[in-house]
């Protein structure tokens, strides 16, 4: 019989394709759900899953039924654990929104008992803020870093006004992060 003991899983989320990258450091529970892992990526890169996602772990898509018919359906992300899908030294597939097609390499970096003293999920590291959402994906990202860095742009006004004002790709906020995951915790609690 396998030994079920608590774990927790150590993983480092990046954006592929991004020079410097954008990337998370994540410490989660091993038991949590694919779907439940989705939700913590949304939080932790900084994305508002207005779109749909997929993992792909070796040959097998996980995600969620879209009802069109595009395709053959993915496997049911809440039916199985991160536990059952990503051992130790695994390394997988997420992506969000489908139109800009944000592909984030995932690996275990470790699956470690969980320290008693730490609320789970926590993130522990990163760089860089998240691209905003419908930017355009990396070309449109691309673009926009572009045009908000040259106040000669053509576009640079229309696109500072469509970021809200400003936009600092260097910007990532650790403390942020985790406030946002302890009101995940608290409201899965009630």
């Amino acid at each position: 019989m396998a030994d079920r003991s608590p774990t927790v899983h150590r993983l480092k989320v990046t954006v592929r394709d991004i020079r410097p990258p954008i990337w998370r450091r994540l410490v989660v529970t091993s038991d949590i759900s694919l779907g439940d892992l989705h939700e913590h990526i949304q939080t932790a890169m900084g994305w508002f899953d207005y779109h749909l996602h997929e993992f792909e772990i070796g040959s097998t898509r996980y995600g969620l039924d879209d009802g069109e018919g595009w395709g053959e359906s993915p496997e049911d992300e809440s039916a199985v654990t991160l536990t059952d899908a990503a051992p130790e030294g695994a390394s997988f597939t997420y992506t969000y929104d489908f139109g800009d097609n944000w592909r984030h390499q995932v690996t275990v970096e470790a699956v470690t008992p969980p320290d008693p003293d730490l609320a789970y999920p926590l993130c522990i590291g990163g760089r860089r803020a998240c691209p905003p959402e419908d930017c355009g994906g990396f070309p449109g990202y691309l673009e926009l870093l572009e045009a908000l860095a040259d106040p000669d742009h053509e576009r640079h006004e229309e696109l500072r006004t469509w970021v809200g004002g400003e936009y600092d790709p260097e910007q990532f906020d650790i403390d942020q992060t985790n406030a946002a995951f302890a009101v995940w915790r608290r409201a899965t609690r009630s």
